[in-house]
């Protein structure tokens, strides 16, 4: 069982008899569920998983002290904090009565300030260059298990995908330095004889072609250490897991260098028929230089369309 089972079924066990019993005056305002920080949040925990900030838990999302005071969200966190220590063979880790806690009683405004900067968690604009990916991902990730208003679902919805100007700009600057790094500069270091270029080069283009396939699917990509696992669940180019995963994980030998040069050719051919397939793009070759400048011209806002082509990233 992985952590957003474990904690769906703790709320449903205890949590929501809890809130019904002690708190149906405010239910229609509070939201519960498992989301945020943490790789149960996404559902890749394991048993290594468990060795840190792992516990058997959910978030209770309030509002502002306007609607509900301080002294019933202090009653809630007490309730909260009486529930079984255990569930299941898992501990329950110890509130910080300062705040800044990953599960429990969290204000709605904290949590959206954290992750986006804004209390009501609607970014617009330029803010959406600003906001750190990994941090839009636990903004939307995990479960929402209740949600009496459906206020805080909205805000989860509002922000699930970049607005389409936003993530064309991301997607050119990705798939410029996709080509720099992979179609033109790998090669060129390998023959060179200079190895530990070269393997910049990969490392390079396989975090950038990575950007791209999230980009292309319209997901987040989150935390480093969870991208590839991530990715190997996307709808579309998940088939190029392998690919990638080999590029990165063998060396810059002369015989892998010729291998990996197809294979980056294979993976550019990949891209632009998606890209294709989602008109964003004009251009008819391989070169994925080329087709960053083209999705950059199918942006509609002009500000953002002639920015730097690197802009977002």
């Amino acid at each position: 069982m992985n952590g957003l089972e474990l904690s769906r079924k703790f709320y449903e066990e205890y949590g929501k008899q809890m809130i019904e019993e002690g708190f149906d005056g405010i239910k229609d305002k509070i939201a519960v569920g498992l989301f945020g920080s943490g790789s149960e949040c996404y559902g890749f925990d394991d048993d290594f998983s468990r060795d840190h900030d792992f516990e058997a838990g959910f978030c209770i999302m309030l509002p502002s002290e306007e609607e509900v005071d301080r002294k019933t969200a202090f009653a809630l966190e007490r309730a909260y904090s009486k529930l079984p220590k255990t569930f299941m063979g898992i501990n329950r880790g110890n509130l910080n009565p300062a705040g800044g806690n990953r599960r429990g009683v969290i204000r709605t405004e904290e949590f959206f300030t954290d992750k986006v900067g804004r209390a009501d968690g609607l970014i617009s604009g330029n803010e959406w260059f600003t906001v750190p990916e990994t941090f839009l991902a636990e903004a939307t990730n995990g479960q929402v298990f209740f949600d009496g208003n459906g206020v805080f679902t909205s805000i989860r919805e509002y922000l699930s995908t970049y607005p389409k100007d936003v993530r064309l700009k991301k997607l050119a600057g990705n798939l410029f330095l996709s080509s720099q790094s992979g179609q033109y500069n790998y090669m060129r270091c390998v023959l060179r004889g200079e190895r530990a270029g070269a393997a910049l080069c990969m490392n390079e283009f396989v975090d950038k072609i990575m950007s791209v396939i999230f980009l292309l699917n319209g997901k987040y990509r989150p935390y480093y250490k969870w991208a590839f696992k991530a990715l190997s669940k996307l709808e579309k180019l998940s088939s190029l897991y392998d690919s990638l995963e080999f590029l990165i994980t063998t060396d810059n030998s002369d015989e892998n260098a010729k291998l990996k040069s197809k294979i980056i050719d294979d993976i550019a051919l990949a891209v632009t028929e998606e890209l294709k397939s989602q008109n964003i793009t004009k251009a008819t070759c391989r070169d994925l230089g080329k087709h960053a400048n083209s999705v950059n011209d199918f942006i509609s806002d002009p500000e953002i369309r002639n920015q730097n082509l690197l802009y977002a990233v």
